[in-house]
Formats: C-alpha cells, sequence, structure tokens
C-alpha cells in the first residue's frame, strides 16, 4: 500500500497530533516560553478594550482632561510592550518548529539510508524529496502558525468573553448570537479544507515526482524527440495542481466573506441596541459600546484566524502521516550480524539459491557455485538471465529466499553489514558521480582516505595522467552525475573508487561495456591492477576481460547451464556460451 492510500482521512487525528508535539520534547524551555508568551499576550491584547472604556466614560464624555494623558500614555505602553512579546513569540515558535523538523529531516534521512533496494523499486524519488522537504516545512507551520497561534487565539477569545460578561451580559448575549452560525461555517470550513489540501500535496507529489524523472532522464527526451509528449503531460499534472490548489481556494472565498458578514452583523446589532439603550437610560454607556465594538472584532477575528491556523495544524497533522508511515516502514536489511569482515579472506559461496524481485516470478533458480580467494569468477548470459541479481545478493541489498550466501564459510546474515559492505567495491555499467570534486567522489569522504594515497593508487593503476590533464587536478567539480566528464573517464574514476578502498571481493558490473576507445587500454591496464590477488566477480562483456578470467559462469534463465574456462567452453559443441562468442565477442575481436 502507499503511503498516499494509508492517509487516514481523519479531520483531526489525534495519535498523529500527539506524535509531533512529543518531537518537541527535547526543546522543554523554547516550548514553555513560547506557550507562556502566548498566555500573556491573550491578556495584553484583551487590556485595551477596557483602557477605552474607561477613556470614553470617564474622560471623553463627560469632557474631563486629567488623567486622560495617563490613560492614553498607558494604552501605548501596553501596545509596545504587547509588540516586543509578539516579536518574542513569533521567534520562539518559529525557532521551535525549524528545530523539530532538523530533528525530524535528519531521522527521516538515516531511514532512509538504511532501507533494502527493493523499496526503492516501487518508491518515486520525487515523492522521497517532497516528504523530506516539502512536508518537514509544513510540520515548521504546525508550530509557528498552527499549535501556539491556536492557543492564544483561544485564550483571547476566553478573556474577551468573560470581560464582556463582566461589563454587560445584554450585550454580550447579542454579540454571541451569531456565534453557533460562525462555529458551524468553521466547521465546514475545516472539513472541506482538509480534503482539499490532500489532494494539493498528493499533487505536489506527482509534480516532484514527473519533473525529477524528466530533468533525470532529458537527453532521451531529446534523443527520442519527446518534448512536445511530455510537454504536453507535464500541462496536464500542472493543471491537475492547479485545479487541486483552486478547490482549497474556494473553500477560503467563501469562509472569510461569511466571517466578515457574520462580524458586521454582530457589531450592528450592538451599536442598534446599546445606542437605543443609551438614548432611553443610562444602563448603556457610550463607552461600553465602543468597548464591545472593539472586543467582538478582537473575538470575531481570532475565531476566523482560527480556522485558518487550524487548518494550517491539520495541513500538519497530514504532514506527519506522511512521515511517520515513512519512519513507521520496517523495510530495512537486518542489522542482526556481529561477525566482523576485517580478516575476510574473499571465498564466495552460493548454494541453491532461489530469488525472486516479484513473488512468484523467479530470477534464481537454485544457483549453486563457489569463488575462491583471489579468483576471478566471469559471468556471461542473455540480458535477464540473472547476471546482475548475483552482485545485488552479494552486497546484501535483497535477501534470499532459499539457500545460502556464505564468505569465507559464514552466513552473509551473520556479517555486521557495514563491515561486510567495506571489505566489497563494486564498479558499475552506469557510474554515479555526486556534484563534488574528484577526489571526494574518489574517497566518498572518507577521512582515513587522504590525498597521497588516492594520487599513490592512481598512479598504480594508471589513471594519475587522465586526472593531472584536469583544471585543478583531483580538486576538479565533476558537477551532477559527472556530466562534464566522458563515459570513459567516469569508469576510470569508478575504478580508482574501488581500488582505494582495498576490498577484498572486488565486483564488475558490465562496467567496461560503454567505454570509448580512447580510455580502453586504460581500463585494461586499471582492470588488471584491481583484480590482482583479489577476488573477483566480473559480468563479462569485454573479450580480453573474460579470456583471462579463472573460470566462466554461463547463465540462463536464473539457472547456471555452463562453467569452465574460456577454452574448455568453447570446445562444448552447440553449447550456450560458444554460441554467444560466435555472435558477439567474435564479431567484438575481428570488428
Amino acid at each position: 500500500m502507499s503511503n498516499e492510500q494509508k492517509i487516514s482521512g481523519k479531520t483531526f487525528d489525534l495519535d498523529v497530533f500527539k506524535r509531533i508535539l512529543k518531537q518537541a520534547k527535547v526543546y522543554k524551555w523554547p516550548y514553555f516560553i513560547t506557550g507562556l508568551l502566548a498566555v500573556l499576550l491573550s491578556f495584553l491584547a484583551s487590556a485595551r478594550p477596557m483602557l477605552l472604556i474607561e477613556a470614553v466614560n470617564t474622560y471623553i464624555a463627560p469632557k474631563e482632561e486629567k488623567g486622560l494623558l495617563f490613560l492614553i500614555l498607558l494604552m501605548l505602553g501596553l501596545l509596545l510592550l504587547e509588540v516586543i512579546l509578539q516579536f518574542g513569540f513569533v521567534y520562539m515558535a518559529n525557532w521551535l518548529g525549524q528545530h523539530v523538523i532538523k530533528d525530524l529531516r535528519k531521522k527521516i534521512f538515516e531511514h532512509i539510508l538504511h532501507f533494502r533496494m527493493a523499496y526503492f523499486d516501487h518508491s518515486s524519488v520525487g515523492r522521497l524529496v517532497t516528504r523530506v522537504v516539502t512536508d518537514l516545512e509544513t510540520i515548521a507551520e504546525f508550530f509557528s502558525q498552527g499549535l501556539f497561534m491556536i492557543v492564544g487565539d483561544l485564550l483571547k477569545m476566553v478573556v474577551v468573553i468573560v470581560m464582556m460578561f463582566t461589563i454587560d451580559w445584554r450585550l454580550s448575549l447579542i454579540t454571541l448570537s451569531v456565534l453557533p452560525f460562525l462555529i458551524l461555517a468553521t466547521r465546514m470550513f475545516q472539513k472541506g479544507i482538509k480534503t482539499s489540501f490532500q489532494e494539493v500535496r498528493k499533487q505536489v507529489a506527482n509534480l516532484n515526482s514527473f519533473v525529477q524523472e524528466r530533468i533525470s532522464g532529458m537527453s532521451v527526451i531529446q534523443l527520442f524527440t519527446r518534448e512536445k509528449i511530455e510537454y504536453e503531460k507535464f500541462k496536464e499534472i500542472n493543471n491537475d495542481y492547479k485545479k487541486a490548489y483552486i478547490s482549497a481556494i474556494w473553500y477560503y472565498s467563501i469562509f472569510f466573506p461569511i466571517t466578515d458578514l457574520l462580524s458586521s452583523m454582530a457589531i450592528g446589532l450592538i451599536v442598534w441596541y446599546g445606542g437605543l439603550q443609551a438614548a432611553v437610560n443610562t444602563s448603556v454607556q457610550p463607552g461600553e459600546i465602543i468597548g464591545f465594538i472593539m472586543m467582538t472584532q478582537m473575538l470575531f477575528r481570532p475565531l476566523r484566524q482560527i480556522a485558518d491556523k487550524i487548518n494550517t495544524l491539520q495541513m500538519g497533522i497530514v504532514a506527519g502521516e506522511r512521515i511517520f508511515n515513512i519512519l513507521d516502514t520496517e523495510d530495512r536489511t537486518s542489522r542482526t550480524g556481529t561477525v566482523s569482515a576485517a580478516n575476510m579472506q574473499g571465498k564466495v559461496s552460493f548454494e541453491a539459491v532461489h530469488f525472486s524481485y516479484i513473488e512468484s516470478e523467479p530470477v534464481l533458480k537454485g544457483v549453486t557455485f563457489e569463488v575462491q580467494p583471489g579468483e576471478t569468477l566471469a559471468i556471461v548470459g542473455a540480458t535477464g538471465a540473472g547476471k546482475s541479481t548475483i552482485i545485488n545478493l552479494v552486497n546484501r541489498f535483497y535477501d534470499i529466499e532459499q539457500g545460502s550466501i556464505k564468505i569465507d564459510g559464514v552466513d552473509l546474515k551473520d556479517y555486521e553489514l557495514s563491515s561486510l559492505r567495506s571489505h566489497i567495491a563494486v564498479v558499475l555499467q552506469d557510474v554515479f558521480l555526486f556534484s563534488d570534486s574528484i577526489l571526494n567522489n574518489i574517497t566518498l569522504k572518507n577521512e582515513d582516505i587522504t590525498l597521497e594515497m588516492v594520487q599513490k593508487a592512481a598512479k598504480a593503476i594508471g589513471v594519475d595522467a587522465f586526472i593531472e590533464t584536469l583544471p585543478n587536478t583531483y580538486q576538479y567539480q565533476v558537477k551532477e552525475r559527472g556530466a562534464v566528464l566522458s563515459t570513459g573517464q567516469r569508469q576510470l574514476i569508478a575504478f580508482l573508487r574501488a581500488y582505494v578502498s582495498q576490498p577484498r571481493i572486488l565486483i564488475l558490473d558490465e562496467a567496461t561495456s560503454s567505454v570509448d576507445s580512447q580510455s580502453e587500454q586504460m581500463i585494461q591496464k586499471a582492470l588488471e591492477k584491481l583484480t590482482e590477488n583479489r577476488t573477483s566477480i566480473i559480468i563479462a562483456h569485454r573479450l580480453a576481460t573474460i579470456q583471462k578470467a579463472d573460470r566462466i559462469l554461463v547463465m540462463d534463465q536464473g539457472q547456471i547451464v555452463e562453467q569452465g574456462t574460456h577454452q574448455s567452453l568453447l570446445e562444448m559443441k552447440d553449447g550456450v556460451y560458444r554460441n554467444l562468442y560466435e555472435k558477439q565477442f567474435l564479431q567484438a575481436e575481428t570488428s
């Protein structure tokens, strides 16, 4: 079930609300100070109408100037204090929100780092980016624009209502007569906006996913002249996002005018009733009418804002559901192993291994073979035969269904995972380079690998000449995915990355199949040095690599159908390897 489908759809999910609040527990003092400021602000804001009523009734209406200046200065002082406290409140609420999402972002990224490869096989990168970036920012607003604002506004409303009834219960009832209608409108608004927001979040994820994939695959789009088709698809997705957002705006466009209308009706009733009472008798004074008008605005404005803030709160809860869905996903490779791979010799054994990426669609069907320490094993076969799957299983990117995989006689699951992978180096056909320097792409910022060690390794495998020709040599910035380097140059960097890690087991997944002829000589020299005195498993493509392998496995439809040396396999009449050699490798040799 996808993350989108797991969203509860509740108007207010208390469990998620509690989990979000729990994230702020480590910041007790900022949390307490922010709440205290919200309380103080509610009382300060409510003090102004009282002073206004006193000023009108005691000084302005009777035309008494004495004491009026002091009252005005007191009001200004309270207003200034309110501004200072408001600044502190906004700053602390945002500070708390940003620290909470900083912690959550660390948790979710650390969690994603340890997911099985199978998780990424069915999860969109764009959606994961949306979770880690956009949804977490929404949780920050949960604190800065939602929770504390609502608490402050509710306190302000309670204080205002108490003040109203203290001054005049009749005017208070008139003011509150429209409140049930406003509460009903607010409730309907909350339900509608929650549904609309879920659709907006879904469309944002779709948009992010689409754009990320198309930018990554831009070369394919342009090579196959798909620009117009992809643009039309983008317009469709973009239009869906627009519709979802306009749906949310529609609720706002109805709700806010309704609240303004009800507020104006309440003020009109106060002026009508209060004015009549003031004209007939002195039970209602002018100051009270003015004060009630001010308090009505103070009562209805927060209620209108609360509806908006509750929307922000709900958005934070929806975002929280999405984040916690990922954090609660236990699609991680088991790390129960305790055996260190520090003294690994490199003997690899597959015993009757069965494996499927998708249930009931087997990829490996009882594969059994053994690679001795220091031996070079080549694996050949048609596309889909299961060659790359063997490499994925050696690294425990996936766990097998039946059989066993052992290194030095120890089951893979018994090894401490980080220790195991630190002694296995993989060079893929499609080399991934980060937008960083060549040095950092080689060392992957491992502080134990120095520049001097990298330079020495580069000379050993014959890569130094190419790197020295680049501007800034090892500090040369390769840009995203190494876009400024050729395929062969990226491959050489990948060989050097593998070599400096000094692995006991080296895996090459068709790592020489896409290089240019100019780089081929350097790559062959690098390969000889790389495979020297270490266990090597090579998914073969280049003829020279296959010929020099100690042993060759031939795979077909998830099974080993032949094995032996290059020469012995060629001697098998009507053999699968011989057929492959004659159709592909012989052609490569004579071209």
